[in-house]
């Protein structure tokens, strides 16, 4: 197998490729969840993904619960592979589940990791669009409702996006808040920003879904919400394209390793 450099990503923000080159697979990494509405929303961002980019092989994989898991995956592909996760943080399963089955499961690939989906202002995009649809009145202040995680780079990115949907509204606030693993809930949120003066009611504040599917994290943060609440991301198509973006960074960043090699996890910021 040819050990070549991935291709430089044009202006265009397709990957350019020599007549006849076959592009890395690309490996959408979703977490999985039991909810059974979470693996139809991710198959749907999947699908129009391969209708933005058609003619590449784009594959669907999950860390646990649903199938197929990452591990089978990665064990039928053969040839370069880029992962892209469905995850809008680097918390642990960024910086440790994938590697670890990477190393695992990949001896026998070229593989590279993208970085996470967020932050990134496609990300506001898809989050103000699921505000609009939910009914949002300009103006209100804002909870960015997220998984959580106890590593603080994870709670960085999370305010880095709340930053750029507060931008995406002309300024109002937009602050963080969790489903498990870090505060504030989304209780807490709403209520500090009543009593900081921000909104007049609890019911006045609106909470964004930063979520990539239906499940227990979105429906938990949604039953704590007594205003509009945005619905999961799912197949919106500022997230697939986005996706793309991440894959296109890391084929254009990273440059291929032999089978063997690519133990180590390489993510592109």
């Amino acid at each position: 197998m040819s050990t070549r450099p991935f291709s430089a990503v044009p202006a265009a923000g397709r990957p350019a490729a020599s007549p006849g080159a076959q592009a890395p697979t690309l490996v959408a990494v979703a977490h999985g969840s039991p909810d059974p509405r979470a693996r139809g929303a991710v198959e749907a961002l999947v699908r129009l993904v391969r209708a933005l980019r058609p003619g590449l092989r784009v594959e669907l994989a999950h860390l646990e619960t649903d199938q197929p898991l990452l591990a089978d995956v990665l064990g039928r592909l053969r040839g370069e592979a880029v992962l892209v996760p469905l995850l809008f943080s680097r918390g642990f399963h960024v910086k440790h589940d994938i590697p670890a089955v990477l190393a695992a499961r990949a001896r026998h690939l070229t593989a590279v990791t993208a970085a996470c989906l967020g932050p990134h202002p496609l990300l506001a995009e898809g989050l103000h669009s699921r505000l609009m649809e939910a009914g949002y009145r300009p103006g209100s202040p804002v909870v960015l409702a997220a998984a959580g995680s106890h590593d603080p780079e994870s709670a960085a990115g999370t305010q880095h996006t709340a930053d750029l949907l507060s931008a995406r509204l002309g300024g109002v606030v937009v602050t963080p808040a969790y489903a498990s693993a870090a505060r504030p809930t989304v209780g807490e949120a709403v209520r500090a920003l009543r009593e900081a003066g921000h909104a007049a009611r609890d019911a006045d504040v609106a909470v964004a879904s930063c979520f990539t599917a239906p499940g227990l994290f979105a429906r938990r943060c949604a039953e704590a919400a007594p205003g509009v609440v945005a619905a999961p991301l799912g197949a919106h198509p500022a997230l697939a394209r986005l996706l793309l973006h991440r894959y296109d960074q890391a084929r254009g960043a990273t440059a291929a390793k032999p089978p063997g090699t690519g133990r180590a996890l390489e993510t592109v910021s």
